[in-house]
């Protein structure tokens, strides 16, 4: 599930920014020069398009088509091809010198990519040479992968092969969540804290007493709640000298730009096999952490809780078991205010009750209102 909202990391473009192609637009247009092509100067509307990405629908939405058990990587692309803060870093960056590095650029392969879904006139286009570019790097095709497990390894190349620090610091206050995790001890109350962060929030659909959670709010509750470490779970305590039952606690410190929350409908039976959990589970459009959250849960100042409102964005849904199945992309166009369903090559208008979500990815309220 992925949300937007007016996360306290946002950062705020520049007129010159918004109205500047990027890098490798320019370089594009310097090697068709050498060609003896020329490009006519683009309008102002024009370049506003090219920086906002794929996120505008009203010409027409692009598929993606499936080379080979490909519709997970397909509908994770499309998400973060149509977040608008995340295109606009993609337009940052550098060109890389030689056509060997270009290869294995992800974040260049995808730029290009990108612009291939914008200038096209055909329904879909071909992932082809970003798929190459991920097997480069040990991302295995041909072969189902479960969406964050592949969300996380696109996005460890994707910072990873960032030269800009800039660019390293936006791709982090658009999705690095932060979190402050506390060890007490049962016995003498030693505590102990470290400041974490991740990507997603993986969010159990179980509660402690395997008890199936019937709401986004419950999953983020359970989250966050104390958790009892006794028995076999005992953690060694430095001031007892022994291992001791302990008390384990999460606080939420920082949401960034964009929420990710992992929903993870599987469960271990006792023959080891995995069994996915397909019972319904109701998430709202819009969410306010401060109203789901108490305070003993969250590690932050008012300045910081004030941004914690987010609208749903975009939502990868899985169909199937726990050992095969099918992914397609629910998203939110900014310009029209209406959900689309990409499901591979195929792309087409749907209502907003979406069900089935496996990830959700959660934006700020004013991400929309800009334009309707």
């Amino acid at each position: 599930i992925v949300l937007m909202g007016q996360g306290s990391g946002r950062q705020e473009r520049s007129k010159n920014q918004d109205l500047a192609t990027s890098d490798t637009m320019q370089a594009e247009e310097n090697v068709q020069s050498d060609n003896g092509e020329t490009r006519e100067t683009k309008t102002r509307d024009e370049r506003l398009r090219l920086v906002f990405g794929m996120a505008d629908l009203k010409n027409k939405a692009i598929g993606l088509y499936n080379i080979g058990q490909t519709c997970c990587l397909n509908s994770l692309l499309q998400v973060f091809l149509m977040n608008t803060h995340f295109t606009g870093i993609l337009r940052r960056i550098t060109v890389p010198p030689s056509a060997s590095q270009k290869s294995r650029s992800v974040p260049y392969q995808m730029l290009l990519l990108l612009e291939k879904m914008q200038s096209g006139k055909q329904k879909a286009v071909c992932p082809k040479a970003l798929a190459y570019c991920l097997s480069l790097h040990r991302v295995k095709l041909f072969v189902q992968y479960d969406a964050v497990q592949l969300l996380l390894t696109l996005w460890n190349l994707i910072k990873g092969q960032l030269t800009n620090p800039e660019l390293i610091e936006k791709l982090c206050d658009l999705y690095t969540i932060w979190v402050q995790e506390y060890m007490v001890c049962q016995e003498c109350s030693f505590e102990t804290k470290r400041n974490s962060n991740m990507i997603t929030l993986p969010l159990s659909m179980l509660d402690s007493s395997c008890h199936l959670l019937k709401t986004l709010e419950e999953c983020l509750q359970c989250f966050f709640c104390p958790e009892e470490l006794t028995g076999q779970n005992m953690c060694f305590c430095e001031h007892c000298g022994k291992k001791t039952p302990f008390t384990q606690s999460m606080k939420l410190a920082h949401l960034p730009q964009t929420v990710i929350l992992h929903l993870k409908r599987f469960c271990f039976r006792k023959s080891a096999s995995t069994h996915k959990l397909c019972h319904y589970l109701s998430f709202p459009q819009d969410l306010d952490f401060n109203a789901v959250l108490t305070e003993e849960q969250c590690q932050t100042d008012a300045s910081e809780k004030a941004s914690w409102q987010y609208e749903l964005f975009a939502v990868v849904a899985h169909s199937g078991s726990a050992d095969c199945g099918h992914y397609c992309a629910y998203i939110r166009s900014i310009t029209e205010c209406k959900w689309y369903c990409f499901d591979d090559s195929e792309v087409c208008q749907v209502r907003s009750n979406i069900h089935n979500s496996f990830v959700a990815f959660w934006t700020p309220p004013d991400f929309f209102h800009s334009e309707c």
